[in-house]
């Protein structure tokens, strides 16, 4: 990638937005859900038409594309929020080609790839043969570097991505330099030293430390014997909500029993009904608390009751 083709921006909440200014509000886009809400709801303000593509455990929450789906707009999170799956290179690698043969540009959000340790994942979509011809990729600096409130990010939209004979990238020039004046110095500043080699040893340890808290929740989703998937390289454990319980349900129950708050699978969507969302960004000494407060509780449950759908 060239300089020319990274575009600074005040995070990805905003660029999932603002990116849509680039295609017609008469075309459709693919969200796979569970999703991000803003996927949907920025699409829906826009008087885009939504196509919804179920995920689910049999599939292991990563659906694979099909001849049945037309949308000129795909969504793609990986590491993903709120299943914490990722795509493997292959799996990654068949929706680039959907993508290319049917004219289709994928939005690919990659704001956890940081907590990918696993060397045979990929980290950007541009890792993948084809993908600078229909894809854009949306990056954070949000949780890999705790810019949550200062807003940070960057967006690479390649010189080879064209459409109806529009260059995405000369358009999407003309959009920045006419709607924002840009992320301020001091911020870009702070910015700057997440990338040299002391930001990227703190930000190293700093991921460990969330990953610790994955690996304590696992433990004791295991030992509870709770399906979940996440957590290894993702900051979000997805979890089935035990005994058959809807998740507003286990939400109030895990409130009012023992104090944890998560979040509801329903509000990403449909298919998050009936499942959990734990976050790791927490202190150890929180994230143990929780765990033993989870054990304490749910324990006392059979097993068996435990993991019933």
């Amino acid at each position: 990638m060239s300089a020319d083709e990274v575009f600074v921006s005040s995070g990805a909440s905003d660029e999932l937005g603002d990116i849509l200014d680039l295609f017609e509000r008469s075309g459709s886009a693919l969200v796979i859900e569970p999703a991000y809400p803003a996927y949907v709801d920025v699409n829906v303000m826009a008087g885009r038409k939504i196509v919804h593509l179920v995920s689910g455990e049999e599939n292991s929450f990563l659906p694979e594309p099909s001849e049945e789906i037309k949308a000129d707009l795909l969504y793609i999170c990986s590491p993903n929020n709120p299943t914490g799956a990722v795509f493997s290179r292959d799996q990654l690698q068949a929706w680039v080609d959907f993508a290319n043969e049917n004219g289709s540009v994928i939005l690919f959000d990659a704001a956890y790839e940081a907590f990918i340790e696993d060397e045979t994942l990929p980290h950007s979509i541009f890792e993948l043969d084809g993908a600078k011809t229909c894809a854009i990729e949306i990056c954070s600096l949000s949780k890999t570097a705790g810019f949550t409130g200062t807003r940070l990010g960057y967006t690479v939209v390649p010189k080879t991505l064209e459409r109806n004979g529009m260059n995405l990238n000369e358009m999407w020039v003309r959009n920045r330099t006419t709607k924002t004046n840009g992320v301020s110095y001091i911020i870009q500043k702070g910015g700057a030293a997440v990338f040299t080699e002391e930001g990227h040893k703190q930000i190293h340890e700093n991921i460990q430390i969330y990953k610790k808290n994955a690996k304590v929740l696992m433990e004791a989703l295991d030992q509870l014997g709770i399906w979940y998937c996440g957590g290894k390289n993702a900051p979000y454990i997805w979890m089935k909500c035990p005994n058959g319980m809807v998740s507003w349900e286990f939400f109030g129950y895990l409130l009012h029993e023992i104090q944890v708050v998560g979040t509801p699978g329903e509000g990403f969507g449909a298919c998050g009904e009936g499942y959990f969302r734990f976050s790791t960004f927490g202190s150890p000494e929180d994230t143990k608390e929780t765990a033993e407060r989870l054990i304490k509780l749910l324990s006392k449950w059979e097993k068996s009751v435990l993991s019933e759908a």
